[in-house]
């Protein structure tokens, strides 16, 4: 019995003195992907706010761009990932709340893939123009695009992301119609609208305030409940005469399925921490996003609920991946 005795001491004193699972989390960098190309929200939401994050986590976060499939490729790498708290992914309402009902086969589920971190920040959705567009209000744009049906094209940054599906929204509540024009993500689509050759998209106001700000696209309205702050005087679109066109897109942060509890813990709260300090808030601010900063389990009941309205927009709209 002694050295039964002995052996469960030492066993017992090993395991008081080990540290807990995550306790040196973390010990080497950390990826971030971002499953669009750069320059887009989730891009631009990524950088801001793991800038600030590793002041004080104590390693890099290194972004990573591995666009294509409407954000799937990304997401799809970081589902298969090991859940060890070294691959994050910055994602979309494309990703997480549209893409499950857009696709018929999906390489992930956005329910069941991942650890929910926080939704960072959301943003309405802005209607802009090529500058030399030759119309400066909603009201002259319905008129145009009846006068000129099937020829005006409506670029965004994928097949069912939010400004694809908030354009479909726009055509069906005006009677209207247009070209859809889908880039693998943001970035190309605000090149081809500043040089001219895309004319109307739907894009996520913050990404796109600093060039609306330097007169390279031309504001028209948001899809916000209440104007922007940065921009008062571009409507809403019922403001404009177009009832129930009002879309946010957000961007969030997840972890592959599995995290030890006390890395999660960590990464949520350094998150939280990066997106509430005031200096990243001013820059969401100025650049037309609002930071969310909310917990896992907000966006747990959060993510149901866009799940379930954007699978209803998909089935009467009839939305294909491909459109």
């Amino acid at each position: 019995m002694k050295p039964l005795k002995v052996l469960s001491a030492a066993a017992l004193s090993l395991a008081l003195s080990a540290p807990a699972i995550g306790a040196e989390y973390p010990s080497k960098p950390v990826t971030v992907i971002v499953p669009f190309p750069p320059a887009g929200a989730s891009d631009t939401t990524a950088r801001v706010t793991t800038q600030k994050m590793q002041e004080s986590f104590g390693q890099p976060l290194v972004i990573e761009n591995k666009p294509g499939a409407n954000g799937s490729i990304g997401a799809a790498q970081v589902a298969r990932a090991k859940p060890d708290g070294y691959t994050l992914l910055v994602g979309s309402i494309g990703v997480f709340a549209i893409n499950a009902s857009l696709y018929k086969v999906l390489p992930y589920d956005p329910v069941n893939s991942f650890d929910l971190l926080t939704v960072a920040v959301h943003t309405p959705n802005a209607l802009v123009a090529r500058p030399n567009f030759p119309v400066d209000s909603v009201q002259e744009l319905l008129a145009y695009l009846k006068k000129n049906p099937e020829k005006v094209s409506f670029a965004s940054s994928g097949s069912g992301s939010s400004d694809h599906l908030t354009a479909v929204l726009f055509w069906q509540k005006t009677d209207t119609t247009g070209i859809h024009v889908p880039y693998k993500g943001g970035g190309p689509v605000h090149t081809d609208l500043m040089g001219g050759h895309a004319d109307l998209s739907f894009q996520n106001l913050g990404s796109v305030a600093n060039h609306i700000k330097a007169g390279k696209m031309k504001l028209l309205a948001v899809t916000a409940e209440k104007r922007s702050e940065n921009f008062p005087n571009a409507p809403t679109m019922k403001e404009a005469g177009v009832d129930g066109v009002e879309v946010y897109s957000w961007q969030a942060f997840v972890a592959p399925k599995g995290l030890p509890p006390e890395v999660k813990s960590k990464l949520e709260k350094s998150l939280v921490a990066a997106l509430n300090s005031a200096d990243v808030k001013n820059k969401f601010n100025d650049s037309g996003y609002e930071v969310v900063a909310n917990t896992s389990i907000e966006f747990a009941e959060f993510l149901n609920r866009e799940l379930s309205r954007w699978k209803t927009v998909i089935e009467i709209g009839k939305i294909t991946a491909d459109q």
